[in-house]
């Protein structure tokens, strides 16, 4: 290697910019110290190319709510947690227990957890509320630095203000919740709508996606597309991952079930010959320390690089196989 190979570019194409968050393809949610368990068993399997949420929110019985939150954190705090991409999705603001949530989970797992996922938010300022006490429990605990946070947006308020809370600070993620999106509008939008196609297919339901993805791609977030209700039929869940990346742009996709998290990865898999051309033009910037090169009778810049990178990463971050050169250039510890 050159001189000019021991500039990566993390450091140099982003200077002063906020970089675009690199986060598994694939969400995947559960709710039961079970089901917890059999996820972090599969992301051993197969690497870290999908996260795991522990659901607070959906998860806990009434009442049961603070012994929930100790197992989730006690999870997060195992052996088992291997990769440290855990996080976990607390109860909403209009319920009691989601500030006691976020002390539990903080307090006791706070520099394992990989985000905290705040549901049903109804404005920006609902959003700004719940950071600011997330930071200011994180404090309290010690932690330096602070948790990133995914949103997500199942509400007509929160929708509507889309924009302000992809651009608050700390959101790393904003998420489209179909399910409740669709039963907030009072029958107006039919069943159909929660699973495809209809769910591609009607003009509100459309309008939110596609909403949320250029909210969150303009403020250098990652969209999070909601899950498919198909659980068996691998083709159809890969089809419906399929249609969320490349027709409404989104990157990251929720899972409810095993069965989806393999189909959703490789429907969010960059072409296998475009990574191939990434690592080659990227390969080329490095050795020119990064100014102009020409690569198959085309010109590349920085604007390119940029583009080839981020696609790199998520190459990497799906599993797809990358070169023993590439690798050692760029993912090296």
């Amino acid at each position: 290697m050159t001189a000019s190979c021991t500039t990566h570019p993390r450091d140099i194409l982003f200077a002063g910019e906020k970089p675009f968050p690199n986060l598994p393809a694939v969400d995947h949610y559960a709710g039961s110290e079970k089901m917890i368990g059999k996820a972090m068993a599969l992301q051993h399997q197969l690497g870290p190319i999908f996260d795991i949420t522990g659901d607070c929110e959906d998860g806990a019985r009434a009442g049961a709510e603070a012994e929930h939150a100790e197992m989730v954190a006690n999870l997060v705090t195992s052996k088992d947690n291997r990769f440290g991409r855990v996080g976990a999705r607390i109860h909403d603001i209009t319920h009691a227990h989601w500030q006691r949530d976020l002390e539990i989970l903080v307090g006791r797992s706070g520099k394992q957890l990989a985000f905290i996922t705040l549901p049903k938010v109804r404005s920006a300022a609902d959003t700004a509320a719940q950071i600011a006490e997330l930071r200011r429990i994180e404090q309290r605990a010690g932690l330096t630095q602070a948790l990133p946070v995914h949103v997500l947006i199942e509400t007509h308020g929160a929708l509507r203000e889309a924009w302000e809370i992809a651009a608050l600070d700390g959101v790393e993620s904003i998420d489209f919740g179909l399910m409740d999106f669709v039963s907030g509008h009072h029958g107006a939008i039919p069943g159909s709508a929660m699973k495809s196609p209809g769910q591609f297919e009607h003009p509100l339901v459309v309008r939110a996606k596609t909403e949320i993805s250029a909210a969150a791609l303009a403020n250098g977030v990652v969209p999070s597309h909601n899950v498919t209700t198909e659980l068996k039929d691998l083709a159809v869940i890969r089809a419906d991952a399929t249609r969320a990346r490349k027709e409404f742009g989104y990157l990251r996709m929720w899972s409810i079930h095993p069965n989806q998290i393999q189909p959703i990865v490789e429907a969010m898999r960059p072409d296998f010959s475009e990574v191939e051309e990434a690592g080659e033009i990227l390969t080329g910037a490095q050795n020119a320390s990064w100014g102009p090169i020409q690569h198959n009778g085309r010109l590349h810049d920085r604007a390119s690089y940029r583009y080839y990178w981020e696609l790199l990463q998520r190459a990497r971050s799906t599993g797809m196989p990358l070169s023993e050169e590439i690798a050692e250039r760029f993912f090296k510890p």
